[in-house]
């Protein structure tokens, strides 16, 4: 398992950012670690901005507030362009390629792009590129297990989509698997 991580996860409203952090918060706390899910999304909701900072500690967390995340998902262009540059040296940076298309002219970061929303698309997973991008998350820092995950994503699916939950487990394998992709 990964040390204590600061994740900023970004895109526009109706995306499933505030889904991928819940998810990513509740294998924290599975894990028995300290931990924070701070949403944040314009006045629009779908469509809008939204963004989720996700803090993972062994200790007490001071702030939720991720100002320099350790590693970053972004969904779309204008949250790529608005969080890149504040990742850490050496942190992680995964985009969704179908709807960023581009890549980052930092060489202290690992950056991964993964196809996600096409991927999604391609395997009857509509809406899941979310649930890819954590994949891809999880196999390149070791936030948690995948065993964990998976139970983060039966606590995290509601009730009412519980039919829903082999879905995101599907999809979370197809992060996993994906090989790293250079610019």
């Amino acid at each position: 398992m990964a040390e204590n991580m600061n994740i900023m996860l970004a895109g526009f409203g109706g995306q499933g950012i505030l889904f991928a952090g819940k998810i990513i918060a509740n294998a924290g706390l599975i894990d028995g670690r300290q931990l924070s899910w701070l949403p944040s999304y314009g006045p629009e909701m779908r469509g809008g901005t939204a963004n989720c900072s996700v803090c993972l500690s062994d200790e007490a967390i001071g702030s939720p507030l991720v100002t320099e995340p350790d590693a970053l998902i972004a969904m779309n262009l204008p949250s790529y362009e608005r969080f890149v540059s504040s990742v850490v040296p050496g942190g992680v940076v995964i985009v969704d390629s179908t709807m960023v298309g581009t890549c980052t002219m930092r060489q202290d970061i690992e950056y991964y792009t993964v196809p996600a929303t096409a991927l999604a698309e391609e395997n009857g997973l509509q809406g899941l590129a979310n649930v890819i991008l954590v994949g891809k998350l999880l196999s390149a820092t070791g936030f948690s297990t995948e065993d964990v995950v998976k139970r983060a994503i039966d606590k995290s699916v509601s009730a009412k989509h519980a039919d829903l939950a082999e879905a995101n487990k599907r999809a979370l394998a197809i992060g996993e698997a994906w090989a790293v992709q250079e610019c």
